[in-house]
């Protein structure tokens, strides 16, 4: 398994695809110029649309989308593994899938993935966000190939769910994504931890391309990309939520090393969940 360099591409995505997709192209081309081989763009690559009409206006199928066409086009040119961390398009039964794309060096489309997890929360801030009203979520997670090295997916909100990066690492997977538009509240409790944990406990690299900033819609992001190695360590980082690229090398040896020392993927147990009520203590009140 080879060393290669991967890179996350931090975006401020607005509303319109059109826009979008020629800053994307921008940003992926100074992530190739830098040696990239990998290439990671956030969560809602596409458009950032809170409106549902407006939402519902701006999205399209897969063969009319333009960060699908514009992204198949650079992985080509560019000869570059481009993953597309996600955009909204329309499936064949008139619902929406988060879906993110990656494309090979000659820009075939090497596999996809819908976001299983919605996120349906209400935040201290007031926001509120109920991403099941519009999306319907994937059911499938995916591990493929990339550079000699094994690529497990999810998009965002999956992040909370270790399950599903513990199934692709036991799967093969030694490099876990996850792009993302982290809110500001959330990603200032949450995101440097969740990411670490996830790379951590699978020693897994971790790569987490990122909306960053306030937005069109209205929404403001953390922004914050960052790279993990399989034993915590941060590698590289955006320090901030203004758009970039970060760069850092992938050494897939580094996920095996890791795993020797602490074997936690082989260690692991089937185990009963006894959930019975606690006995009563001596003198408690009936």
């Amino acid at each position: 398994m080879g060393v290669f360099k991967a890179a996350a591409v931090q975006m401020r995505s607005g509303t319109s695809p059109e826009r979008n997709a020629a800053d994307m192209e921008r940003l992926v081309r100074e992530a190739a110029r830098q040696g990239a081989t990998y290439v990671q763009t956030p969560e809602m690559t596409g458009a950032l649309i809170r409106d549902k009409q407006a939402g519902a206006a701006a999205f399209t199928t897969e063969d009319k989308d333009i960060v699908v066409s514009t992204a198949r086009k650079l992985a080509n040119e560019l000869g570059i593994y481009l993953h597309v961390g996600s955009t909204a398009i329309l499936r064949a039964d008139g619902k929406l899938a988060n879906r993110a794309f990656l494309f090979a060096p000659d820009g075939a489309t090497i596999a996809n993935y819908d976001k299983i997890h919605m996120f349906d929360v209400d935040l201290d801030s007031g926001e509120s966000w109920r991403e099941s009203a519009s999306y319907e979520p994937g059911t499938e997670a995916v591990v493929t190939s990339i550079n000699g090295a094994r690529l497990g997916f999810a998009v965002c909100y999956d992040l909370r769910f270790p399950q599903l990066f513990r199934a692709e690492a036991l799967a093969g997977a030694d490099v876990l994504s996850v792009p993302a538009a982290f809110t500001r509240q959330t990603g200032e409790a949450h995101w440097h931890v969740l990411l670490r944990a996830r790379a951590i406990e699978n020693g897994a690299y971790v790569i987490a391309a990122a909306q960053g900033g306030l937005h069109e819609d209205g929404r403001e992001t953390y922004g914050h990309s960052l790279i993990v190695d399989p034993w915590g360590r941060i590698v590289a980082e955006a320090a901030h939520d203004e758009p970039g690229v970060i760069v850092a090398e992938i050494d897939p040896a580094q996920s095996s090393a890791a795993r020797r020392k602490i074997p936690n993927l082989k260690n692991a147990r089937d185990f009963a969940v006894n959930a019975g009520e606690a006995p009563r203590l001596r003198g408690a009140a009936s």
